[in-house]
């Protein structure tokens, strides 16, 4: 691929409808997996991971029997495998939420595997029933550019996480906040998190943040910030954080988010992407790590 194809345009506003679609489709899947993988610390048993054609669950376990699911967005569907060979696909253009969340469910009870969750999303405002949503907008070329951009993003966060010798969290995507992640612990307790995600009960968020950590990740946009962009934090968020200098050209500390934000497109467009992601991942983690005086 050439460096444009792999680094590809994705403007929020050419797909916002199709974004908001794909957000409440992950989180679907992600609630099948939340309920059929055993519960690991900060919620990390929930998440998705990019994969070369789109997203997936990696494999989860109803009993003895062990099953995978995947978004495909070149083939634009949605795959059920299990371990005795059998399958079911959902085609992804013309579904609405409601029935993307019938149809998931529906081909895991024809397939013996049938779950249960919470019928209604988490950090979404609103909090529609899965069942009662009539969303449905679905733009194929934009989920296809989308998954490249976590794709090419994942890829150079693996590397960023392979330099940290303490506790890191594995890349993966978390379906409620519908973003890209990698997390460095200080190794030191953090204070009570004050909670207060829409949907989301505050116990977990404060057992997500009981320890001290430093947050790097990717998130595509939302109507309050509508642009893609890589976003790095510190809670508990030390003095002076918001003062470092940090890089590439791009990167700013945004005070209503309180975390630096550097633009996907400054990234895109660069003449070595990889080296800026890589220097905004590595610079705002020193700045937080050596604010909060880690033990580095």
């Amino acid at each position: 691929m050439a460096r444009n194809d792999r680094w590809p345009a994705l403007p929020y506003g050419d797909w916002a409808d199709t974004c908001t679609t794909l957000h409440l489709w992950s989180q679907i899947v992600g609630k099948v997996r939340l309920v059929s993988t055993p519960w690991l610390n900060h919620s990390w048993n929930a998440t998705l991971y990019p994969c070369p054609r789109g997203l997936t669950t990696g494999a989860m376990a109803q009993g003895e029997r062990s099953f995978q699911i995947d978004f495909d967005f070149f083939d634009q569907r949605l795959v059920v495998s299990t371990d005795d060979g059998r399958g079911r696909e959902l085609p992804l253009p013309g579904q609405t939420v409601a029935s993307f969340f019938r149809g998931l469910l529906g081909a895991l009870g024809e397939l013996d595997l049938p779950v249960r969750i919470h019928g209604a999303p988490n950090e979404v405002e609103e909090a529609i029933p899965f069942a009662e949503d009539a969303r449905g907008s679905y733009d194929a070329d934009a989920a296809r550019r989308f998954s490249q951009v976590l794709l090419e993003s994942s890829r150079v966060l693996q590397r960023f996480r392979s330099r940290f010798l303490g506790k890191s969290s594995p890349v993966h995507f978390f379906w409620g906040g519908f973003d890209l992640a990698v997390t460095r612990f200080s190794g030191r307790p953090a204070p009570e998190h004050p909670g207060g995600f829409p949907h989301l009960p505050d116990a977990v968020t404060r057992e997500a943040y009981s320890h001290e950590v430093s947050s790097v990740g990717f998130w595509p946009g939302t109507p309050q910030f509508p642009q893609p962009a890589y976003y790095s934090y510190a809670y508990p968020p030390p003095a002076g954080f918001a003062d470092a200098s940090v890089a590439p050209d791009g990167a700013t500390f945004d005070p209503g988010l309180g975390e630096f934000v550097l633009p996907y497109d400054a990234v895109r467009t660069a003449e070595a992407p990889d080296a800026a992601l890589l220097a905004f991942c590595q610079s705002t983690y020193e700045a937080a790590a050596e604010a909060a005086g880690w033990d580095r």
